[in-house]
């Protein structure tokens, strides 16, 4: 695979000053253009140590402006970052669309060492590049552009490489004890190189294989790809947008099928019994005991560690607040975050949907409530339309993806559809109308909404049937009575982290 890469390709001073105006113009024309456009530009570094990927980045920095571009470089995972899933914190540095994100020792680097050093094996390192691939396809089914260099030399050409640099005092810092142990494992880096690359060099990902010896050849071969990617991209995304114009524009003229038709089939819901209720001494006894257990097992959480991320979606007077508040009592106000979701701000718009959700994961021992979650791209957005048809469709996929980090992690996860029928909920706004400190609960576009009712219950059961799993399932609520939503909910919770908790110590007693 790398033999391309070792023939020692060159090109002169001369040549390259030629070229270099007319590249470096482009780019930063390319870069103004960009600035405008509903994408981000992801270029990612790897290679063989001493091949020239800082002095390749900080060229990029130099030709273009560095206003428009997020460069980050990974050591190991801090306090703050261990507490979080893996890929929290390349998450949370995501370029946002319109700007270039330039990335060395990224969700590469780990993977990479560790089968180099025999701390995974072979299908341990597999499993991790897939975990790659959904990463990037996930970022790249929403319009990111993505590059990935792997900058290559051969082992005399590194072992050159890193001895020039050490004889050079204003360089010599850059060589480390760790790039000569590298050195002694080249062949097993180039195994395990070949391997990743192999596994993840994906169309809407690729890789490209750079020969790193000689500085103006590897830096000329990057920054024409980036130019061609970047115009490329630009022209393919403005084709996209016109073609999605057209198809929402026929669809807008014919509201026919569909989910209509489906609509009138029976859900997941019409199933609960909505006539549990819960009321009196019985009532206050049980959320009493509940709330008394759960306050016991989150500070027992947060001795062990152990996060908790709490989802709740339902219809519009379902009764979330108020459960969440009646929840949130046995907890202390220090260990918990409830995060309200609405309409994306401007700063989330030029993200990842998911973005917003992964920057708001908690520390360890912490509690993180979402009122409103990730659903509402298979719910709001498919149902009124601000998504396409193919974004919420694959959406069940990377939810699900998403979910299995958290959970993966050790956080325990409850996800609540918290069910009322039609009558009530038109009972409860009617309610609402009538009593003063209620009337701003009530909106415009809860009545809109629940003129969609069938179509959200539709929603509803597809979201339930594809992403109910195993470690995040979902509970779905009785809510025509508040006081036995309630105690259900605090109930489920409780169960869930003693649940999670056990766990926890027959692996600390394994140990």
């Amino acid at each position: 695979m790398f033999e391309a890469a070792e023939l020692g390709r060159k090109i002169s001073r001369e040549d390259f000053d030629a070229m270099a105006p007319g590249l470096r113009t482009e780019l930063l024309d390319l870069q103004q253009q960009l600035r405008q456009a509903d994408f981000p530009v992801i270029v990612v570094f790897a290679g063989v140590d001493g091949a020239g990927k800082n002095e390749t980045v900080n060229l990029i920095n130099e030709w273009m402006d560095p206003r428009w571009i997020v460069t980050r470089a990974y050591g190991k995972p801090s306090d703050e970052e261990r507490e979080r899933p893996e890929y929290w914190r390349y998450w949370r540095d995501l370029p946002p669309k319109g700007k270039v994100g330039l990335f060395l020792s990224s969700w590469y680097h780990a993977p990479l060492v560790d089968r180099v050093h025999g701390v995974t094996t072979v299908a341990e390192l597999d499993e991790k590049l897939e975990r790659i691939v959904h990463f990037e396809k996930a970022l790249a089914d929403e319009g990111a552009l993505i590059l990935k260099f792997w900058m290559h030399l051969s082992e005399k050409a590194q072992k050159k490489r890193l001895k020039g640099l050490e004889k050079d005092p204003l360089t010599a810092w850059q060589v480390t004890a760790t790039d000569w142990e590298h050195f002694g494992l080249y062949d097993k880096f180039v195994a395990a190189a070949e391997r990743m690359i192999m596994h993840t060099s994906k169309g809407h990902a690729p890789w490209q294989i750079v020969e790193g010896a000689d500085s103006r050849y590897r830096s000329a071969v990057v920054l024409q790809a980036l130019k061609d990617a970047i115009t490329k991209h630009l022209s393919n995304r403005e084709t996209v947008r016109k073609v999605n114009a057209e198809i929402k524009g026929k669809a807008a003229k014919s509201k026919v099928g569909g989910p209509a038709a489906l609509a009138s089939q029976p859900s997941i819901l019409s199933s609960l019994d909505m006539s549990q209720t819960l009321e009196g001494a019985e009532y206050n006894q049980a959320v009493q005991e509940q709330r008394a257990r759960l306050a016991h097992l989150y500070r027992v959480a947060k001795e062990r560690g152990v996060s908790t991320a709490l989802v709740f979606e339902g219809w519009d007077a379902a009764g979330k607040g108020g459960t969440i508040r009646r929840l949130t009592n046995a907890l202390n106000a220090r260990d918990y975050q409830v995060i309200p979701i609405a309409a994306p701000t401007e700063e989330e718009r030029a993200q990842h949907y998911l973005w917003r959700f992964w920057r708001h994961i908690a520390r360890a021992g912490r509690v993180t409530v979402f009122d409103r979650s990730w659903y509402g791209r298979v719910l709001v957005e498919r149902v009124e339309g601000f998504c396409s048809d193919e974004a919420w469709r694959r959406a069940y996929g990377e939810i699900n993806d998403f979910e299995e980090q958290l959970t993966g992690h050790g956080i325990v996860m409850c996800k609540f559809w918290l069910h009322i029928t039609s009558e009530e909920q038109l009972a409860r706004f009617t309610a609402r109308g009538e009593i003063e400190y209620k009337k701003w609960k009530l909106t415009d576009e809860d009545w809109r909404n629940r003129e969609k009712w069938d179509l959200y219950e539709q929603a509803v059961n597809d979201m339930v049937e594809r992403t109910s799993t195993r470690n995040a399932p979902w509970t779905l609520i009785e809510a025509n009575s508040k006081s036995f939503a309630r105690v259900k909910v605090m109930r489920t919770v409780a169960d869930a982290l003693e649940t999670a908790l056990g766990k926890v110590k027959k692996e600390k007693k394994g140990k």
